[in-house]
C-alpha cells in the first residue's frame, strides 16, 4: 500500500519508536463534515491516541482534529472517540490477537485514497527501554561508519 507525500495527512513517529508492529491493517473512519474539513487543512494529531477493541467494534481513542476557525459547529469535540471501519475477519483476528498475546493497536498514520480518509493501525508489542537504546546505538553507528566510509574516499 503506497502512498504519495501529498496523500498522507498525519504520522505518528512515536509509534514506530515505542513499538515494534508488526502487522499493518487499513481501516475507514467515520467522520463528522468539520472533521473532514479540518483534514484537508491537515489538523490531525495522532500522537497519543490508540485503537480500542469494544463491543466487536474498534474505535480511535485520542485522536485531535483542531476545528478549523471558521467552524459554524459549536459544540466540536476534537479528541472524541470515532470509530474505525475494518470487516468482521480482521476484526475478529485483531481481537484474538489483543486478548490473548497482549498486543497493542497503535495509529500509524492517516491518509486519502480515493477522496476517502484512511487510517492506518499496526499491531504492535510495546518496546522496552534497552530495545530503544540498542537500536539507537546501531543506527548512531551506521551513521559514523557512514561518514568514516565517506572521509576515507
Amino acid at each position: 500500500m503506497k502512498t504519495s507525500k501529498t496523500d498522507v495527512i498525519a504520522l505518528n513517529p512515536k509509534a514506530s519508536h515505542d513499538y515494534s508492529i508488526e502487522e499493518r491493517f487499513e481501516a475507514g473512519i467515520v467522520l463528522n463534515g468539520w472533521e473532514v474539513k479540518s483534514l484537508r487543512a491537515k489538523r490531525l494529531h495522532l500522537k497519543e491516541s490508540y485503537a480500542l477493541i469494544k463491543n466487536n467494534e474498534i474505535w480511535l481513542i485520542g485522536a485531535h482534529i483542531s476545528p478549523l476557525p471558521n467552524c459554524a459547529d459549536q459544540q466540536t469535540d476534537s479528541t472524541r472517540t470515532r470509530k474505525l471501519l475494518l470487516n468482521r475477519k480482521e476484526l475478529s483476528h485483531l481481537a484474538a490477537k489483543v486478548e490473548r498475546k497482549g498486543y497493542t493497536l497503535v495509529p500509524l498514520k492517516m491518509y486519502w485514497k480515493k477522496n476517502l480518509a484512511k487510517l492506518q493501525i499496526g499491531l504492535g508489542k510495546g518496546k522496552h527501554a534497552y530495545d530503544k537504546r540498542a537500536i539507537e546505538r546501531k543506527r548512531d553507528w551506521s551513521r559514523d561508519k557512514q561518514r568514516l566510509l565517506k572521509i576515507r574516499s
